[in-house]
């Protein structure tokens, strides 16, 4: 295969990886690895051919990267570069594995290799602490596609994952083997899972049951109003969308850390503005909960550090804590912290250097995280607050429901990276979780995508970009939990068993052969 080829294969894989996450659809991702592939089969076994292969299969991702994350330098500069090298990293493991044991044992084993690292490699980037980015999640394409993914009910976006990977092994079959059958087989792989999705996208039933929801958008500008603006104009800002909201409203939901003031973790409702806000509401609006994010401070008082996220301050340690606070709610549960934090702005695994290059303007530094999620409760119903970056890890989204969440808010400050995809992904993100988790989501941005999603992950209502406004819709109230809510991300988990037992299937093979010729 000559380097024009090479480079063209590069191209087209390109071409075809990085649409779903620039608005279009995701079911290029079917065939995107194919051209790869061809690179591959062109290979020998040797060590040279090798590291010439990985060459190519990096330089295809770091250009997939660079494609789609390249908004995220407007905040963080770093963000990108660090994002690019770890997931380019994951990503090889996958496919040079696939590229090795394909010269060396059957194609059987090599694309069983292929469909499970790749997975098992998406599954323990997605479930790091430290060093998690999982944005480009081979399932997280279909988030515009919705329609051909009702499935993810049971696997989550994992099994899209493997629903491409597979696509992209019998495709490459059938195109360098030929024959009816591996065609057949091609458009099986291909083509029933959509039907399956189709099925049960419009045998779909909405419950009867639903709840007025109000979603505000306050549309304040990250960095010159949010964090440093005036206190006056931010709390009229509030309070003139809070008229806004129908008396019908059960629930009125603002964005992630919309309150000007910092709060107190133990009396999050004690603050000059909480509680001025606290008596609006109650007078003007007696039977709706208002859900808004707030900054809230904890506060320990004691010598020794109580926390691994605690920092020294005020005459002992404290937790500053991305939280979200309910106003005149019913249940006993008034606040909810943030479980997953954002990677070197929320949550830094190398202080002191890579804040030297991160700054949002908001809370940066380490902040504190807790695994409960609390779940919020109004006339009966039960509301999850996920918190911006919570909607992009189906499990940890599920939490919630598993705590008995019979709708999903989300709350997002999406300004920070201009109007780019990033907001938007954000927002199809949000669709995907509705199908994994079968609950309608009602969605508050600071200024980006605001609105409502069904259970089965359409959009019924949205603000869009440099929109200020609020939206209520009729909502509806699922109870009872999906396979995925159940079980978490099982696909992922037996795609790192499978890993495990492949390599080890591989070993034995190589031992055994090279004992034979002996």
């Amino acid at each position: 295969m000559s380097l024009k080829i090479k480079l063209l294969c590069v191209t087209l894989s390109l071409a075809m990886l990085a649409p779903a996450w620039l608005g279009a659809t995701g079911l290029t991702l079917l065939v995107a690895l194919v051209p790869l592939m061809m690179i591959s089969a062109s290979y020998s076994d040797s060590a040279r051919d090798w590291w010439r292969m990985a060459g190519w299969a990096a330089l295809t991702f770091v250009l997939w990267n660079a494609a789609t994350i390249w908004w995220v330098w407007i905040a963080a500069p770093i963000g990108p570069i660090t994002a690019t090298i770890f997931s380019t990293f994951w990503n090889l493991v996958g496919f040079m594995l696939y590229h090795y044991t394909s010269k060396r044992a059957s194609q059987g084993l090599a694309y069983t290799l292929l469909a499970a690292t790749w997975v098992a490699t998406e599954y323990l980037y997605t479930s790091a602490e430290v060093l998690s980015f999982p944005w480009l999640t081979l399932g997280n394409g279909f988030s515009g596609d919705v329609w051909a993914v009702q499935w993810y009910e049971f696997t989550g976006v994992l099994g899209g994952s493997l629903w491409v990977v597979a696509s992209n092994i019998v495709i490459f079959e059938a195109v360098v083997r030929r024959g009816a059958w591996r065609v057949a087989r091609a458009a099986a792989v291909v083509v029933v899972p959509i039907v399956v999705s189709l099925v049960m996208y419009w045998s779909y039933e909405p419950a009867a049951k639903s709840v007025e929801v109000s979603v505000l958008q306050p549309n304040v500008d990250c960095y010159e109003e949010k964090f440093s603006g005036s206190y006056e104009a931010q709390t009229e800002n509030i309070l003139s969308l809070l008229a806004e909201v129908p008396a019908e409203s059960r629930v009125a939901v603002l964005p992630e850390t919309a309150l000007p003031e910092r709060l107190d973790d133990d009396e999050p409702l004690g603050g000059v503005f909480v509680s001025e806000l606290d008596s609006v509401v109650k007078a003007s609006h007696p039977a709706t909960m208002f859900v808004t994010g707030a900054t809230t401070i904890k506060q320990y008082g004691v010598q020794s550090k109580p926390t691994l996220t605690a920092r020294a301050g005020w005459g002992g340690y404290y937790d500053v804590f991305n939280s979200a606070v309910a106003i005149n709610g019913d249940g006993d549960a008034n606040l909810h912290h943030k479980m997953r934090l954002v990677i070197g702005v929320e949550s830094m695994p190398f202080t002191g250097f890579l804040d030297k290059f991160v700054d949002l303007g908001g809370i940066t530094g380490q902040l504190g995280r807790n695994d409960k999620a609390a779940v919020f409760e109004k006339s009966g119903v039960k509301f999850g607050p996920a918190i911006c970056y919570e909607g992009i890890y189906g499990d940890c989204f599920a939490r919630f429901v598993r705590e008995g969440a019979d709708v999903m808010l989300v709350m997002s400050n999406d300004g920070w990276w201009g109007n780019t995809p990033g907001h938007r992904r954000l927002f199809d993100y949000c669709r995907l979780r509705a199908v994994e988790c079968r609950r309608a989501i009602a969605r508050s941005a600071n200024t980006g995508v605001s609105g409502f999603i069904t259970a089965r992950g359409d959009v019924v209502g949205r603000m869009n970009w440099d929109e200020r406004g609020v939206l209520t819709e009729a909502v509806e109230v699922r109870e009872g939990k999906t396979v995925y809510v159940a079980y978490g991300d099982w696909v992922g988990r037996m795609a790192l068993l499978v890993t495990l037992l492949g390599v080890l299937y591989y070993s034995a093979y190589r031992v055994k052969r090279k004992n034979h010729l002996v």
